[in-house]
């Protein structure tokens, strides 16, 4: 069983700060802003042999009439039930204050293991400070400074105490990245894959901020959805808060394996999409469009397939792409969309044997030569797949250079044609044999 443990207290006492301490990583957003994270935020972290996940949740606020206040506390709430072992930072410097209190009442009806931790502790002075928090009736505490590290080292050995042992180590899921433009429906889509509100849903474009991983495991499939923030035109773009936010969301792309790409429908295909399409197909990844909120078009007979049209001419010439039109609201299509990334993941790891590829592509070649170039003739002796991570072929020949980029169109045509390379990018080398 895996054990999880919950960071938990009230807004800017510094939990994203250790959060990132513990995995080792800068995963989550540090601001000085208050209410900079917004939703559950997951990482993994190990101990003296022990493995754990981390929950780095919004600060815990009350009496806010602010609409991301409101579902920031169901969020801690869910923390809270969803945790092994939870872990209270409070802030020396401002002591005891009266949404700390209210956490702790909270703290003190839940039956599990809490330790608390007394951030910002970071001279000797503030260590007599910290006496105070005995007040809050939840025994012991630790003193800590998660910006610089001290401290974390005793808080961390009392936390391994009361974990289970290391489970043994699970196979590496598959990771399939949500992205899109702000507000066209990523969080809604994963609410309602996974059955419940993990994720903060509001009209306000932005609200996801940081990039978060959540398991899946249903229905036979097993893979990890990464909800990300919403990527704007870099013009857009006016606050440091949200650069940091979309180089998360590219990041995500960057170490993902599937990109799921969500539109607005009401809104098209514009050229942001294209450009987040183009950046995942950069990188290699698979790709599927949804088109969310497809409940709101009003519709004709050819409608649907003159959406598709559209989006396939904008992002020709690789137009070999699942396009599915889906709706949130209504689970129209979701777990087909599942169906179809599963699908591209496991075509973006295929590999053909090469006497296979040899057999039925030197074939093609020879009926379809590559057209004379200055009087010189091509001829293709040999080919074979890379092993690589994405799929990337070689072609070894007498004369590479005078092979010209339609006739490698039409070979990449062929492979997707033989084999279905549906949703993934395809790589061709031409070399001196």
């Amino acid at each position: 069983m895996s054990n999880i443990v919950a960071i938990v207290g009230r807004p800017n006492v510094g939990k994203s700060t250790l959060f990132n301490r513990l995995v080792q990583r800068r995963e989550a957003i540090v601001d000085s802003v208050s209410g900079v994270t917004r939703d559950r935020h997951y990482g993994k972290s190990d101990w003296n042999g022990k493995e754990f996940s981390v929950i780095d949740t919004g600060g815990y606020a009350v009496g806010s009439d602010d609409i991301f206040e409101e579902e920031i506390r169901k969020q801690v709430q869910l923390a809270i039930e969803e945790a092994d072992i939870i872990v209270f930072v409070v802030d020396v410097e401002q002591g005891i204050t009266p949404m700390d209190s209210e956490v702790a009442k909270i703290l003190r009806k839940v039956k599990k293991p809490i330790l608390m931790a007394v951030n910002k502790v970071d001279n000797a002075m503030r260590e007599t400070d910290a006496f105070e928090f005995y007040n809050l009736g939840l025994g012991d505490y630790f003193t800590i400074s998660s910006i610089n590290g001290s401290g974390t080292g005793e808080l961390l050995d009392a936390l391994a105490e009361k974990l289970e042992d290391a489970p043994e180590d699970e196979e590496e899921l598959p990771r399939f990245a949500v992205v899109g433009r702000p507000n066209a429906g990523k969080s809604s889509f994963i609410n309602a894959l996974i059955g419940q509100d993990r994720f903060v849903v509001t009209d306000i474009a932005g609200t996801t901020r940081d990039s978060i991983d959540t398991k899946y495991n249903r229905f036979g499939f097993d893979f990890n959805l990464v909800d990300t923030a919403g990527i704007r035109k870099k013009s857009k773009v006016k606050e440091d808060l949200e650069f940091y936010t979309v180089m998360r969301a590219v990041r995500a792309i960057e170490h993902c394996d599937v990109a799921i790409l969500v539109l607005d429908a009401t809104r098209g295909f514009e050229g942001q999409d294209e450009n987040i399409f183009w950046l995942a197909e950069k990188n290699k990844k698979g790709i599927i469009i949804l088109v969310n909120k497809w409940d709101l078009i009003e519709k004709e007979t050819n409608t649907m397939r003159d959406f598709e049209a559209q989006v396939r001419k904008e992002i020709a010439p690789f137009t070999d792409v699942p396009i599915i039109f889906i709706s949130t609201l209504t689970k129209q299509r979701i777990f087909k969309a599942i169906e179809s990334a599963v699908e591209v993941f496991e075509n973006r790891k295929k590999r053909i044997p090469t006497s296979k590829l040899n057999d039925t592509m030197l074939e093609i070649v020879k009926q379809y030569s590559p057209p004379a170039y200055k009087g010189k003739f091509v001829k293709i002796k040999y080919c074979m797949q890379l092993p690589t991570p994405t799929p990337q072929f070689v072609f070894f020949c007498n004369l590479p250079q005078y092979i010209r980029e339609p006739y490698k169109r039409f070979i990449e045509n062929k492979l997707r044609e033989l084999y279905d390379f549906k949703g993934v990018p395809i790589i061709i080398y031409f070399r001196q044999k």
